[in-house]
């Protein structure tokens, strides 16, 4: 009994042990896997302004270097690398679908012995041959399924231009984190903008951004107590006792 309790007890150390190194090197690879929706990078450095040593007088009112500026107000419209630019997040998303499926079926199959009764032999070759037979079949199917889902987020962020495509349409990203007693809320956002959708104040509206990617996640206390993490998926899925 001593020799089935110790191979026991080694049993479960063994178990716990494995268990441990699992969790230690499944948060080691979460941590260092850790991705966001959005578009990265999420900010690059502006590019240095080349030094001119003598500048020349072309005559023209337009210079190459001077400040893009709207004609009625003095905003500079963003159109280099590194400018920033105002994104008013207004986005509302409903999806339903309903689905209703229902079928049925029946068979019958009747098949009568080539004998026409008069034959009283008692033979099993002539019971087999004249043998009625007959077979019917039915099944059925019914189902429904009903999907509504509905989001909507709202905000403003600040994003700045982090490349520049050929036709001047502006790769834009941002980040803002926000944190308030130890639980953190992130909102990203990548896309790409055409400078005539820009506003006044250099405000663009969110629907107005092209391949818009819009992450809010959170991170804390209450969003660890508000899901489970991978080693405890996993226990609940393979182990009913846990």
């Amino acid at each position: 009994m001593n020799i089935f309790m110790s191979l026991f007890s080694e049993i479960v150390a063994r178990f716990v042990l494995m268990l441990i190194l699992v969790a230690v090197i499944g948060s080691s690879l979460t941590a260092c896997g850790t991705t966001t929706y959005a578009q990265q990078p999420l900010n690059v450095t502006p590019n240095t302004p080349p030094n001119y040593i003598e500048k020349v007088n072309n005559g023209s009112i337009f210079q190459p270097t001077m400040v893009s500026t709207s004609l009625f107000s003095g905003d500079k419209r963003p159109r280099s690398i590194g400018d920033t630019l105002k994104i008013s997040i207004s986005e509302k998303t409903t999806a339903v679908r309903k689905l209703n499926t229902d079928t049925s079926r029946e068979n019958a199959v009747a098949v009568k012995g080539p004998g026409d009764g008069t034959s009283t032999s008692s033979s099993l070759i002539d019971k087999i041959i004249n043998l009625d037979a007959s077979a019917s079949g039915s099944d059925s199917f019914k189902g429904k399924g009903n999907t509504d889902n509905t989001s909507t987020l709202t905000g403003e962020i600040t994003a700045s231009v982090i490349n520049v495509l050929p036709n001047g349409h502006l790769v834009v990203a941002g980040e803002k984190g926000i944190s308030v007693n130890g639980g953190t809320s992130t909102l990203r956002i990548s896309g790409v903008v055409n400078p005539k959708d820009i506003k006044s104040g250099n405000t663009v509206a969110s629907g107005d951004v092209l391949n818009a990617r819009i992450e809010l996640g959170g991170e804390g206390d209450v969003q660890d107590a508000a899901s489970r993490n991978w080693l405890q998926r996993a226990l609940v899925k393979h182990l009913t006792i846990w």
